[in-house]
């Protein structure tokens, strides 16, 4: 049987970032505002653990982004399919990621893309051209965080 998994991602920013990546992946902000709304009524979290982020109450440090297509619980507002989580950590990244995302679209052109991930905030690195293998941009994040586009 095949387990459930979600990326992990350490952030200086965890809401913000999540911000930037639910809009590149066109993927849906995750809402735990309920949630936090009984564990603070059941004293199972206090008002120093969270914060206000566009209006709803989330888990300080924390956010997570998830497919708008898969199932979530409405309860928790937890994804149950893809999702990326971003966790504040307190040092920066200092050395090359050994892992990356890749945003793939089937639509436009790369230079479309790559227009569009700037306007959010993405910054060019270095095209890549491999002729029949590929054609992508490496990228970096508002974070700095290396990925990929390509069509």
């Amino acid at each position: 049987m095949a387990l459930h998994w979600k990326l992990v991602i350490d952030a200086k920013n965890a809401p913000t970032i999540a911000d930037f990546w639910a809009a590149a992946l066109e993927y849906e902000v995750e809402d735990p505002s309920a949630l936090i709304e009984q564990l603070l009524a059941a004293g199972h979290v206090t008002e120093d653990q969270v914060i206000e982020h566009h209006g709803r109450k989330v888990f300080r440090g924390y956010a997570a982004i998830r497919h708008p297509d898969d199932p979530f619980d409405p309860v928790t507002g937890v994804g149950q399919g893809r999702r990326l989580l971003f966790q504040d950590v307190p040092e920066g990244q200092s050395v090359k990621n050994r892992l990356h995302i890749d945003i793939h679209s089937d639509q436009g052109e790369l230079k479309d893309l790559v227009a569009r991930l700037e306007i959010l905030g993405a910054t060019r690195i270095r095209e890549v051209n491999k002729g029949p293998a590929g054609h992508w941009w490496i990228m970096k994040d508002p974070e700095g965080n290396e990925f990929c586009a390509t069509i």
